[in-house]
């Protein structure tokens, strides 16, 4: 457990980039991430939902993590890890640690199981290296109880739910438990409620106005909404608005 966050602010979940085949560019995934650091995004999330990290093998992820740990050396790289037991989590958790994560995130099990014994394992796997929880069901396994956050060990938790009193029920818990909303609504209400920082696709497309809406700059946080509306509005969603800002590739395994 660790008693500070490891960051503070907005971090980005990172999409990962294709090429036409499908075939993983870590080298453009990677300097995307760089660009979005040189914009003064806090962190770095590799390989979650956002990253279609269920679309990956073992060894992309890798790949991946080292890829963009080499382009962003000023900031932590978080590397997501779930798995639908504890088995493949914990060497997930482990082999993102050797490619030089600085922490993991990992939703709890699909089908549940005894929640302390698998974060126990992974973190144990992850050998001191913070490992958060993440709460985004069904999209990413299953529920993390607020209630049950105090005993499982982890050193945080990101919680995607966009729900304002949980977030609210989770920073009255106290204590070292660093608290990420995974909601892009919620920048400016998170900062102000005193939430470590926030975890949000919509920084790969518009980290400027995330920076300030953390800051309650309400103009900026209505910006993010509005950025993230027009993406979902588009075949391909966030890829392509990417591709249309960065010229990167609109390519999507999940939902393609």
């Amino acid at each position: 457990m660790v008693t500070q966050p490891l960051w503070t602010g907005p971090a980005v979940a990172l999409v990962n980039l294709f090429d036409h085949d499908g075939a993983v560019e870590a080298k453009r995934t990677a300097d995307h991430a760089a660009r979005l650091v040189a914009a003064g995004i806090r962190g770095v999330v590799v390989n979650g939902s956002t990253g279609e990290a269920a679309a990956l093998t073992d060894a992309e992820r890798v790949e991946l993590v080292a890829a963009v740990r080499q382009a962003c050396p000023a900031v932590p790289v978080i590397a997501g890890a779930s798995g639908e037991w504890w088995r493949p989590a914990a060497d997930r958790a482990a082999a993102a640690v050797r490619a030089g994560a600085d922490a993991v995130l990992v939703a709890p099990p699909r089908l549940g199981g005894s929640l302390t014994g698998y974060y126990g394992r992974v973190s144990e796997a992850a050998a001191g290296v913070p490992v958060l929880a993440y709460h985004y069901p069904p999209v990413a396994g299953g529920p993390v109880p607020v209630d049950a956050l105090s005993g499982l060990g982890v050193a945080g938790i990101k919680d995607s739910s966009a729900d304002p009193a949980r977030l609210g029920h989770e920073l009255g818990l106290g204590g070292p438990l660093a608290v990420y909303t995974g909601a892009s609504a919620l920048l400016g209400y998170a900062s102000w409620l005193g939430a470590a920082g926030a975890i949000v696709a919509a920084a790969n497309l518009v980290p400027e106005e995330c920076l300030a809406a953390w800051d309650r700059d309400a103009a900026a946080q209505h910006a993010v909404l509005r950025a993230e509306r027009e993406s979902k509005a588009l075949p391909g969603g966030l890829k392509q608005a990417l591709a249309a800002r960065y010229g990167t590739s609109p390519v999507r395994r999940l939902g393609g």
